[in-house]
């Protein structure tokens, strides 16, 4: 034991020392205090980069130190999101065979007659703007609310326990399949850990319960089966993933030129059979209305950690005096569809790394002209960019930290100049990559190294 510790002191130390930082974010952090937030978040970027870098050979070890630091949060109420209010809300709707399509809590609450004990403390907690909107979270995730709401019955902690669990199993599953597709890809499978071991990942999803963990569980699930030729089960995991999140769906033209145009017809019909079937149990005449138009909220009212944007929203008002989001929206969307074909048609998607690295770009793209990025939103851009030679979603995801001022302040009031900060650096280091052609990270010397150590030693 005492030559272990010898051995793996700053390791261990390090060890430590997330692990005191992460329980400090979980259970004694508001998010108004910005100061205390970021200097958290920096050090805990800083501590896990050198723990992956001295143990980067030894997968068990980083596996299990990604799955301490999950457990750690498995008890804390989310401190930096109120969304999860809204999930065990809907869940318990589904369990009164009440869909949570056609109404929104304002009008529940309207009515006089609450459908579930502990309704009051959930409108409460999901705020006003959930409040006064038709929930926007497509059918599978409606299932895992109910799963959750149902073994957590009155309890709202024991519900956010179950969600967290699942959100924790699914990040396993993203180790377990995306080594496999990084082995496949021949890469590092030490590169699925830049994902696993990202402090956003891991306070974003597993601490405030995004499910976009989830979603990419089943998106790598579906990449790696489409990698090994088993194409029909890739679009049923490719559909589970949509049914989860909606933004899978912009990656569908980029499997064009890797299935050929026969299969890829296929791939797309089986994609939407099987969406329409998570669909079928809510749908009726209010339904579409009322789900894209909850939707349609994030491109035409919603502002937050823009880009483009910001310098758009600028020019609107020097040229005509008011706030242009409701054609600016609709319009950087029509140039995300664009950029997508454009990135089918041109870039060469017919082999595993470059399907995955305009996949990649594509949904860096929609974020660059989005009105709306919250932190966890860089969820999957991430986890696409540990299959590519590509980094700048990794500083990204150290820079977004910055957008948390605006809790800061009484107003929710951005402060511009840290979003100007946040984006001159993640678009000076992407150009950096695009341009300089710099190497990997990782060298082809460092994969093969990586790819024959001894089953034991992993």
């Amino acid at each position: 034991m005492k030559k272990f510790l010898n051995l793996h002191k700053i390791p261990l130390l390090i060890f430590l020392s997330c692990c005191a930082f992460y329980l400090a974010f979980a259970y004694d952090l508001e998010r108004t205090d910005f100061f205390k937030l970021s200097s958290l978040y920096g050090g805990l970027f800083f501590l896990s980069w050198k723990f992956f870098q001295m143990q980067r050979y030894n997968l068990k070890i980083l596996l299990a130190a990604a799955v301490v630091f999950r457990v750690l949060f498995l008890f804390a109420t989310p401190n930096l999101s109120q969304d999860f209010f809204r999930f065990i809300w809907d869940g318990r709707l589904l369990l009164q065979g009440i869909n949570p399509y056609l109404t929104t809590p304002n009008e529940i609450f309207s009515s006089g007659s609450l459908p579930f004990s502990g309704a009051r403390e959930l409108y409460d907690g999901m705020g006003s703007l959930s409040a006064g909107n038709p929930t926007s979270y497509p059918p599978l995730n409606q299932v895992f609310f109910a799963f959750a709401a149902l073994l957590g019955g009155k309890s709202i902690m024991t519900s956010v326990i179950w969600l967290r669990i699942t959100i924790i199993a699914a990040d396993i599953g993203i180790f377990y399949l995306g080594k496999k597709l990084l082995k496949h890809l021949k890469l590092p499978e030490s590169n699925i850990f830049l994902y696993l071991l990202n402090p956003l990942i891991i306070i974003e999803l597993t601490g405030n319960l995004h499910f976009e963990g989830l979603m990419l569980f089943f998106l790598v699930a579906a990449l790696y089966l489409l990698q090994r030729q088993k194409w029909l089960f890739s679009a049923l995991l490719f559909s589970c993933s949509v049914a989860l999140k909606l933004i899978p769906l912009m990656f569908l033209p980029l499997l064009f030129r890797r299935l050929g145009w026969k299969k890829a017809i296929t791939y797309y019909a089986v994609t939407g059979v099987l969406l329409l079937l998570f669909f079928l149990p809510f749908l009726s005449g209010e339904f579409a209305e009322n789900f894209f138009s909850s939707i349609n909220l994030w491109f035409q009212k919603f502002e937050f950690n823009a880009s483009f944007y910001y310098l758009i929203r600028w020019i609107g008002f020097q040229v005509e005096g008011y706030n242009i989001i409701a054609i600016a929206g609709p319009a950087m969307a029509a140039v995300v569809f664009v950029s997508v074909i454009s990135l089918s048609i041109f870039r060469k998607n017919s082999e595993g790394r470059g399907l995955v690295t305009s996949m990649m770009f594509a949904s860096a793209i929609y974020l660059f002209l989005a009105t709306t990025v919250h932190p966890w939103y860089l969820a999957t851009p991430l986890l696409l960019s540990v299959f590519t030679r590509y980094k700048f979603v990794q500083v990204w995801s150290l820079m977004v930290v910055l957008s948390y001022f605006a809790y800061s302040q009484p107003d929710y009031a951005e402060n511009l100049w840290l979003i100007a900060v946040e984006y001159v650096i993640v678009f000076g280091v992407m150009f950096f990559e695009i341009f300089s052609q710099r190497p990997q990270s990782f060298s082809a010397e460092d994969a093969k190294v990586d790819l024959k150590i001894p089953h034991e030693a992993k």
